[in-house]
């Protein structure tokens, strides 16, 4: 029908911007990380940790993850290296609950 048709559109619709979304939020994520890393080994004003993991939080656990261990950043802080990947395996959980 065609309420089911535009539904289908929704979704697909939804689904495309989520995926583009977490196309930007995972290099932005992983660049920020750099950036504060940089600023750590060069004495500069830092950003908060409570950004770093709110970057996580909404989206960029994946980029957080890969910068942490690619630029060692945080890898000693419990909060991140528990942290990080327990938001990733939640991030991935509601996806797959929601997905079918």
């Amino acid at each position: 029908s065609l309420h089911e048709l535009h539904n289908l559109y929704l979704m697909d619709m939804l689904h495309t911007l989520l995926l583009y979304y977490l196309l930007i939020i995972n290099p932005l994520t992983f660049a920020i990380y750099g950036v504060d890393k940089w600023k750590a080994r060069h004495g500069k004003h830092r950003i908060a940790e409570s950004t770093l993991l709110m970057l996580a939080a909404v989206g960029g656990s994946i980029g957080a993850w890969a910068a942490m261990y690619t630029w060692r950043h945080k890898t000693q802080h419990k909060q991140f290296t528990i942290g990080i990947p327990a938001i990733l395996v939640l991030q991935l959980a509601l996806c797959f609950a929601l997905h079918g």
